[in-house]
């Protein structure tokens, strides 16, 4: 044999050994994310599920399979998405939202391993009977807020305001479980709370228009149907000199006045990390279900501006993010 002919017989070798050792994408394991609606606060835990799985060794397309599916708030083609992952039998399904948890949980019967996060309330939802390990083939993480924590912030920055607004769709169980620790707060404080009912994102505006006159401050908490229409509600404040303050972070940067809440990509960072965890053998009812717990602040200056607010130095002190000038 030539050396031409050996040199060509150990680069066909290496190249069919490379071929076969890289898996395809019919081969790798797959992770099924479900996703309630479009919003900055949801696209930064679905970046950070990806991210999470990529730090241990799941990278998509090239060791780890990811669809994902988005249902742009519509709670019926939550549950078509939830039944079609149960269909094609992922190795772990990530729901991202208390609706897409519930959906993808009742599709899937417990048959699939199911890591939720963005979930207010899981143990109001039905979908775990407590916290830490479950048992079951569920676990995940709950961004339930801490009523007095946050209005302990908003106090500082608007110490005057007494009539809370708020815009819920009471089909979403994760908003009625904060409306309802919202109204416990309330009953032992000077406040009075206000609300308007927005079923779908189209009637936001109108619920929005509803508080002008009736509130001191608009309080937007976990609830996907105001998030995914907020520009509206912040229309309505601008012109009507309402203080806009919202539970997460990435609200105020699309021109509330604070936001408080939790770092939404590291949530879902975590959450991919657990996926990485059942990917390797674990089982998810052996992971316990945290709480996240550290709040930060993000302040928008332009928006206190638009809605006459004076910013002590105390608060803006505080504060981990300042947007605007």
């Amino acid at each position: 044999m030539t050396i031409f002919n050996q040199f060509k017989k150990t680069a066909m070798t290496a190249f069919l050994t490379t071929l076969f050792a890289t898996p395809t994408l019919a081969d790798m394991p797959t992770v099924a994310m479900t996703q309630i609606v479009d919003h900055p606060s949801l696209n930064a835990i679905s970046q950070g599920v990806i991210d999470g799985l990529a730090e241990d060794g799941f990278v998509q397309d090239k060791s780890v399979k990811i669809n994902r599916e988005i249902a742009q708030g519509d709670f019926g083609i939550a549950t078509q998405i939830a039944k079609k992952f149960a269909g094609d039998r992922p190795d772990v399904i990530i729901p991202i939202s208390t609706p897409s948890a519930i959906s993808a949980l009742t599709a899937t019967r417990g048959q699939i391993p199911i890591v939720f996060t963005a979930v207010t309330d899981p143990i109001g939802a039905k979908l775990v009977k407590n916290f830490g390990k479950t048992g079951k083939n569920i676990t995940g993480i709950s961004d339930s807020i801490d009523i007095p924590a946050h209005f302990e912030i908003i106090k500082q920055i608007v110490p005057n305001a007494r009539r809370i607004g708020r815009i819920y769709n009471p089909a979403e169980e994760n908003s009625v479980s904060t409306n309802k620790d919202l109204q416990n707060y309330i009953k032992n404080s000077d406040y009075v709370l206000v609300e308007a009912v927005a079923t779908k994102s189209s009637e936001v505006l109108t619920a929005a228009r509803s508080l002008v006159g009736k509130v001191d401050m608009i309080y937007v908490a976990h609830d996907n149907t105001p998030v995914s229409a907020l520009e509206g509600v912040i229309k309505v404040a601008e012109d009507n000199d309402i203080p806009i303050f919202a539970a997460d972070l990435f609200s105020a940067e699309r021109g509330i006045l604070a936001g408080i809440g939790f770092d939404e990509y590291d949530m879902g960072r975590q959450a991919g990390k657990m996926a990485a965890q059942i990917l390797k053998g674990e089982k998810a009812g052996e992971i316990p279900v945290i709480k996240m717990n550290k709040l930060h602040l993000a302040i928008n200056l332009d928006a206190a501006k638009k809605m006459g607010v004076t910013l002590s130095p105390e608060v803006l002190n505080r504060a981990n993010q300042i947007i605007g000038k």
